[in-house]
């Protein structure tokens, strides 16, 4: 046709359509659709109450949005994971459907425009975009249901002591640790918000006291990398990058009662020893378990709940109490790690501390240049190591 262009006369690409465009990873289990997502993929999920600890971890993963089958908030509890992507700038788009888990394949191609997923051409589902006042609202009405959440906490609390009754009055089953926990700070770090920045704030802490440090799970790898080498590990080593667990002295891996724990055959390939701990308490309480039985004196936690809404979100409407009879169990000798940090931080403030650390550095720099041209290399040397650490001890 005249002035018909040949680019108007081919299909349009998906980058150049309306709405949100990227590679959709489908699973039910969002521990699992992690490992595999990639930077820019959509998140395809199916979670009644997305609660913070998963809503983190697909944030972590750099997905462009998520579509969520499920609504995300049911209102039987005001959980946290919504208010979580959206803070983030992930996008949600809610109550797609169940079909959407089978009506679009991993792997795909999808695009989400206003309230319709598309994939190609074809119109797949619609939904309920998100938005932060739509989640305010129903976070509103949601704390109405805190009651009745509360009452099915207490019944499967007594169902779950009823079912590990020797693990958390007697410690059956805690399994025997290579690394010494007995009469030791020992501090525990669990993938939670925040966790990052509060282990940051520990450092001081650290350096003084050498307490036995242990990772759960991805949190393990941060630790790592933030230059906290874990001593031990606990949880699924599949979450668990290798050469964190290789620098490991122990990893303790949950175990089914049966006795089947997912992901060892992961630790056994890599050469590594590791113990198994049946349980059916998720892998922070396990962890802190393991410090109790073993006799530690001060059990810093880093990354764990602290509040009544962080506490029923973690456990998805209450249905893992192992968290609150845990605490319980240890009694006096938790605490949590902002708390250790505000006792720890230097009174002085930092810009002073460093001037007088480089002044007095200087001085010994210039008392030393002149010991070592009379002949006192060697004593200067040690000297020297000695004004190093001690300048190192100053400084937070």
């Amino acid at each position: 046709m005249p002035g018909m262009k040949l680019a108007d006369l081919l299909p349009r690409s998906p980058s150049t359509q309306p709405g949100i465009s990227g590679t959709a990873r489908v699973d039910r289990r969002i521990r699992d659709l992690v490992k595999r997502v990639e930077p820019g993929d959509i998140a395809v999920i199916d979670q009644v109450d997305l609660d913070r600890a998963s809503a983190d971890a697909l944030v972590q993963a750099q997905v462009a949005a998520v579509v969520n089958a499920a609504p995300s908030i049911s209102g039987r509890y005001p959980n946290l994971g919504p208010e979580v992507l959206l803070k983030a700038g992930v996008p949600l788009f809610d109550h797609a459907g169940r079909e959407v888990l089978h009506r679009i394949r991993d792997g795909s191609r999808v695009r989400i425009h206003e309230n319709t997923i598309y994939v190609g051409r074809r119109e797949i589902s619609t939904c309920v975009v998100q938005t932060p006042e739509s989640v305010a609202d129903q976070i509103v009405e949601a704390r109405a249901g805190m009651s009745a959440q509360l009452e099915a906490f207490s019944a499967n609390t007594i169902e779950f002591l009823r079912r590990e009754r020797s693990l958390i009055l007697d410690g059956v089953g805690v399994p025997e640790l290579r690394v010494p926990l007995a009469d030791r700070h020992v501090v525990v770090v669990a993938p939670g918000a925040g966790y990052a920045e509060d282990l940051q704030s520990l450092k001081r802490y650290v350096r003084h006291h050498k307490p036995v440090l242990i990772g759960v799970e991805r949190a393990a790898d941060t630790m790592r990398d933030l230059g906290f080498v874990p001593d031990i590990v606990v949880g699924d080593p599949t979450m668990v990058e290798a050469n964190t667990l290789s620098a490991a002295s122990e990893v303790v891996v949950p175990a089914q009662p049966d006795g089947h724990a997912p992901g060892v055959e992961r630790v056994q390939d890599l050469g590594i020893g590791a113990v198994t701990f049946p349980a059916t308490a998720n892998p922070e309480d396990l962890a802190l378990l393991l410090t109790e039985a073993h006799d530690a004196t001060l059990v810093v936690t880093v990354g764990f709940q602290a509040t009544l809404r962080e506490f029923l979100d973690s456990g998805r409407s209450g249905s893992n109490p192992s968290t609150f009879l845990t605490r319980l169990k240890l009694g006096t000798r938790v605490i949590d790690g902002k708390a250790v940090a505000l006792v720890h931080r230097s009174r002085t403030p930092r810009f002073v501390l460093l001037a007088f650390v480089v002044l007095v550095l200087v001085l010994v720099v210039g008392a030393l240049l002149f010991l070592t041209t009379s002949g006192y290399a060697d004593d200067v040397a040690r000297w020297w190591d000695a004004v190093v650490d001690w300048a190192a001890g100053l400084l937070p």
